[in-house]
């Protein structure tokens, strides 16, 4: 099928917008490649240091004919996404060994977790973390002794972190392999309504406990459809998974032989081969719009407007929030997982999962099929199924129908016309949101606001019984530079439960929402943020404001607001505990969320 004649619109407009640092990025891409690999190039010290604990492998290491794989690992055994990755280095340099290569761990990079630190003060290092991982992973590859790079994470930041540096280090291929969700627990719906109860004082706290454990129970990633398994989607959209990876249950014979398949195909596309694949070629201008285009099927995670800006800045291409409208507008959404729905994600990848959508997606011409991808082929690859068959991995012909189509849709009878997020602009700036799960009639709003600057006075404000008629809940000084962009998943359950009361409430704020927002609208990464003198500084108690996600409308009525004297508040104990002394650089130098809220100067 042709491509959309508007899709191929928005690529060309991202094209034409990015010329000059595309082509400065990919010059520099080439100029690294020139020099081939560096082993050969660095001293006898400078070898000796690397090679000294690699055994067996240190005759393959000096003789350099054979390939090298960095290994960057986001392990940790506190996260349950990321604890699988303990096995993955040994796996990997077996198979490396086998195919005549090497491997080495060249960097650990942290790796928090959002569910942890909600409504707590690690979540304000959450979004720099990132930036951080990126940095860790530059370090480890700055030894500059691999020919190939394969890179272990999953989670909110982590993904993307890898990314940035996986495209500052383009000249390298780099194979992403995920570890996958964990098996179904209690549902996500469930859960929710037992946070809902607890938010009212109709459950205690060992009834939240008991809920929590349920629905987290073991290793993988979180089963609802938030920032982390947006990631696993995008890495497949864009080509750095291989095709079906990303919703495997961990520690199973298939999870395995994807992960030995990706150490192989790692050494396969590295420039000491015949197949020589840099991750600069895959991820181009047709990569991220792809990318985009997922993420509006799926109807995925904010946090991705965000990433993905920051990502493609380090691959030179310049994406704003105007392209996710405009790809948003053209894409149905074809996907119903928890919270969009009641399913979660090992539901949807029995029904078909990425495959079906992506065939769904090509076969209507809204995806760029002729993308590099680490598969050496087009996107087409990524509509197949990997099969284990007496022990063999292969590829297979995926469903072409729904094996559920209450989870998965077709093109043709889609769950809603366009994508699952919406770009807001007006005289409070420019913000995002999620609609894919909030119902039509709630998607616009105009209502006295109330305004905080932190979310526990808004929980105090619930309990009290203060929230007794419509209302927008304005949360500012929540931005990049205030506090580091936390998100306000903590806020909710009980908004939540002030719209199931009959009231239209809507949440607008300069911070961020989980990946997990879901029924209730909420305007966020508001841009400027507030202590940027960003208008919703100038907001008090009682302004009328709209809210409006169907013509992309947040205002206030009166713009006689805005010759109000503001007086930003002492936020000075932003800067210290648990760490935060240590990111004050990372504050004082984050761009705006609509730039990717990163510290670099792509």
């Amino acid at each position: 099928m042709a491509l959309s004649p508007e899709l191929d619109r928005i690529t060309n407009r991202i094209v034409k917008r990015s010329e000059k640092t595309r082509r400065a990025y990919l010059d520099r891409m080439d100029g690294a490649r020139k020099d081939g690999p560096k082993r050969a190039h660095l001293t006898c010290g400078n070898q000796a240091h690397a090679y000294a604990p690699m055994g067996d492998d240190q005759e393959r290491l000096m003789a350099g004919q054979a390939g090298n794989i960095g290994i960057i690992t986001a392990y940790n055994d506190m996260l349950s996404a990321h604890h699988p990755f303990q096995a993955y280095p040994d796996l990997i340099k077996n198979v490396a060994r086998n195919a005549g290569g090497t491997a080495q761990v060249a960097a650990g990079v942290p790796a928090m977790c959002d569910g942890i630190t909600q409504g707590q003060t690690g979540m304000e290092l959450s979004l720099f973390s990132r930036d951080a991982i990126a940095m860790s992973a530059g370090i480890g590859l700055s030894h500059n002794v691999f020919d190939s790079t394969v890179y272990l994470g999953v989670c909110d930041k982590i993904v993307p972190g890898l990314v940035i540096a996986a495209a500052t280090f383009g000249h390298l291929p780099a194979v992403f392999l995920p570890a996958g969700p964990m098996t179904t627990g209690q549902s996500n719906d469930d859960k929710a309504k037992v946070r809902q109860r607890f938010a009212e004082g109709k459950a205690d706290r060992s009834d939240l406990m008991a809920s929590e454990m349920a629905s987290y129970h073991g290793p993988g990633t979180c089963t609802f459809y938030g920032t982390a398994n947006t990631n696993q989607m995008l890495m497949e959209f864009m080509g750095l998974h291989l095709p079906g990876a990303s919703f495997v249950n961990p520690n199973t014979p298939l999870r395995d032989a994807l992960t030995e398949h990706g150490a192989r195909r790692a050494l396969e596309i590295s420039d000491l081969g015949d197949e020589y694949t840099p991750v600069s070629q895959v991820l181009d201008e047709r990569a991220y719009v792809n990318g985009i285009v997922g993420l509006m099927a799926t109807g995925g995670s904010t946090n991705l407007l965000i990433h993905l800006i920051a990502m493609a800045r380090a691959s030179g291409i310049i994406l704003d929030w105007s392209d996710f409208a405009a790809v948003s507008a053209n894409i149905p959404l074809l996907t119903r997982v928890y919270p969009n729905g009641l399913a979660d994600v090992n539901h949807f990848h029995a029904a078909g999962g990425l495959g079906l959508v992506i065939s769904e997606l090509l076969n209507a011409g809204l995806l760029h099929d002729d993308t590099q991808t680490i598969t050496g082929s087009g996107l087409n690859d990524y509509t197949k199924d990997p099969k284990l068959v007496d022990g063999k991995l292969d590829w297979h012909a995926g469903p072409e129908t729904a094996l559920n189509d209450k989870i998965i849709a077709s093109v043709k009878e889609p769950f809603q016309v366009s994508g699952g997020l919406s770009d807001l602009k007006g005289n409070l700036g420019s913000a995002v949101m999620k609609i894919s799960a909030v119902a039509e009639e709630r998607r616009n709003i105009t209502a006295p606001v109330r305004v905080f600057r932190d979310q526990q006075p808004v929980l105090d404000a619930f309990r009290a019984g203060e929230f007794d008629s419509d209302v927008i809940v304005v949360v500012r000084y929540q931005g990049p530079r205030a506090n580091g962009m936390p998100e306000l998943h903590n806020l909710t359950p009980c908004l939540a439960v002030l719209q199931e009361r009959g009231i239209k409430v809507a949440l607008l704020t300069d911070g961020r929402m989980s990946g997990a927002s879901g029924k209730v609208p909420a305007a966020i990464h508001v841009t400027p943020e507030a202590l940027d003198n960003g208008p919703l500084a100038y907001l008090e108690d009682g302004d009328i404001v709209t809210v409006n996600a169907v013509d992309g409308i947040i205002s206030v009525a009166d713009d006689a607001v805005f010759a109000r004297q503001i007086s930003h508040p002492d936020l000075s104990h932003n800067n210290i505990g648990l760490g935060r002394e240590l990111f004050d650089m990372f504050r004082q130098n984050a761009g705006p969320a609509e730039a990717g809220a990163s510290v670099f100067n792509f």
